[in-house]
């Protein structure tokens, strides 16, 4: 229920409705083909997909994609860091291509991470207003042919990595563990986003060592900078949960913060901000990535400030305005490494 690929909350039954695929209700959605209450109704899978495979690109919440860029960009910050080390820049097409593979690997790994997340809280999913209609609770689709659907995901992101080095590969399998854990992280700690933000980021390593066959310190900042991001951002998501989660005892940094919340907030992309000006530190990146930076701290700073965190409309924006904090910091990365290279 908290990963980050969300597209919205509406007013739902607490339980799916039995008659969804049965009566003569000409206005029922046909029987497997029930839309999501937190996609946006006009999302490219309800308007175009073949109707079969709908309810797997639901559950995969390919008709959200602001998961897919949150899981991207640590790793684009990493390949265009890494790049100049080697004598190398986003432009070349080896580095094109690291990019085209990791942007695959994010949406199909960011995919199987939903399917293994809606498999484990699909009880709790049925009790909540707005994941009541998923394709697993709502009946769409059987915790079986998920099951399989995980399966062929994971294969098609095996075939993902062992595209890329040694090294990357040893972190690629390393980070199963971290995703396998994270649904679970609800149920035993108040702060299960510092797991979905050691999962999620796991990237920022694989893709330097994609580029290096190494690890080094800059990339340990990118994703030490990831993780305090994550849990900015995703605290920002669980406000919008709060109420159900505390009736059915999911735990999250929302519920634990409370009204503390906003002087956390500062207090994670604060973090964020100063292990992304080490990273271009170690790294020796120019001067443009700095002022880049200063771009992006008032980007944050719009969002601590003017969120109202009781709102979920709100916090809904906000988290899916980090995919354009990822895409700024993108573009001043290239702008920096570029500028050092002139």
């Amino acid at each position: 229920m908290m990963s980050p690929s969300i597209t919205g909350r509406m007013n739902m039954p607490q339980e799916p409705d039995p008659d969804l695929s049965s009566g003569d209700g000409k206005d029922m959605p046909p029987a497997g083909d029930q839309q999501v209450a937190d996609a946006a109704p006009d999302n490219w899978v309800d308007l175009y997909a073949p109707r079969a495979i709908r309810p797997y690109l639901r559950l995969m919440r390919a008709d959200r994609p602001v998961g897919t860029w949150l899981l991207f960009w640590p790793c684009a910050w990493s390949i265009t860091l890494a790049a100049p080390q080697t004598g190398q820049y986003v432009l070349h097409l080896p580095i094109l291509y690291l990019l085209v593979l990791f942007l695959t690997g994010a949406f199909v790994m960011r995919g199987a991470g939903c399917v293994w997340n809606d498999i484990t809280d699909r009880e709790f999913d049925a009790r909540v207003a707005r994941t009541a209609s998923r394709p697993i609770p709502s009946g769409q689709v059987s915790v079986t042919a998920a099951l399989v659907f995980l399966a062929s995901l994971l294969a098609i992101g095996f075939l993902v990595l062992i595209q890329l080095t040694w090294a990357a590969i040893g972190l690629g399998v390393g980070s199963l563990a971290l995703v396998a854990i994270y649904p679970f992280a609800k149920r035993f700690t108040w702060w299960p986003q510092i797991f979905l933000g050691l999962a999620i980021n796991w990237g920022a390593l694989m893709g330097w060592a994609a580029v290096t066959g190494a690890l080094s310190w800059a990339a340990l900042c990118l994703y030490l900078a990831g993780i305090a991001w994550t849990l900015g951002y995703d605290t920002i998501y669980a406000h919008q949960d709060k109420e159900d989660d505390a009736l059915i005892g999911v735990k999250s940094t929302a519920l634990r913060l409370g009204g503390h919340t906003k002087a956390w907030l500062w207090g994670f992309y604060g973090a964020t901000l100063l292990f992304l000006a080490l990273a271009g530190i170690f790294a020796g990146i120019g001067w443009v990535y700095f002022a880049g930076l200063l771009i992006s701290a008032f980007h944050l700073m719009r969002q601590v400030r003017d969120t109202n965190l009781d709102t979920p409309d709100e916090c809904l924006a906000a988290f899916k305005s980090n995919r354009d904090f990822g895409a700024i910091i993108f573009a001043a990365l290239l702008a920096g490494t570029l500028g050092s290279s002139v």
